[in-house]
């Protein structure tokens, strides 16, 4: 009869953690879904002359290929993230070295990140390229980004505005002066004269 009961209690504790459990994963939020990213049309990238300190700002188009120094870059593609997620940005690229006979060689292909610029970093001794962002995203930019954009303008347009005065109110009408009677009163509404003793007989 023991053994019984030390059995029973055994599995009404496990049914008790198996509902716990089932109530905390019906508890717990949804893993949020992150949009695709959005494909832009231009690649940011900083450039750095390691001899002058130089350092060049380059926008170069998907696809077409900008020199800097003995260096070819040609981004292939350009993701990011809209504005509402957390910052991924990303960019296949393609650098070529021009050597002094005006040979090429391939000295990086692969991912750049914006975020993390020594991840995948251009070894060269004289020049460093990186990513620092993506710009004009294919099919304009996401809803939700144009939406925030919106909002951000009419906001800041409101705080710009000047405060709108209330209108002046209205002064009160004139009380009218009360009317002046046109002549003496009657006689009826006279009061009467008193009657002096000397006069009276």
């Amino acid at each position: 009869m023991h053994f019984m009961g030390s059995h029973l209690r055994q599995r009404l504790g496990g049914c008790a953690v198996l509902a716990a459990v089932a109530s905390c994963a019906v508890a717990l939020p949804a893993t949020p879904t992150h949009a695709a990213p959005m494909k832009n049309e231009v690649a940011v990238f900083a450039a750095l002359d390691k001899v002058t300190g130089r350092i060049k700002h380059l926008e170069i188009p998907i696809n077409q290929t900008v020199d800097f120094g003995a260096l070819r870059v040609t981004p292939r593609v350009c993701n990011s993230r809209p504005v509402m997620e957390k910052p991924d940005t990303a960019s296949f690229v393609e650098v070529d070295e021009v050597k002094l006979t005006g040979e090429q060689q391939r000295i990086f292909t692969g991912w750049m990140f914006a975020e993390s610029p020594g991840l995948h970093a251009v070894e060269h001794p004289v020049f460093d390229v990186w990513l620092t962002n993506c710009k004009d995203p294919i099919g304009g930019p996401p809803p939700e980004s144009a939406e925030a954009g919106t909002e951000e303008a009419q906001a800041e347009a409101a705080a710009a505005a000047p405060a709108a005065q209330p209108p002046a109110a209205a002064p009160p009408p004139a009380a009218a002066p009360p009317a002046r009677p046109a002549g003496p009163p009657p006689a009826a509404n006279r009061p009467a004269r008193p009657i002096l003793p000397w006069l009276q007989r």
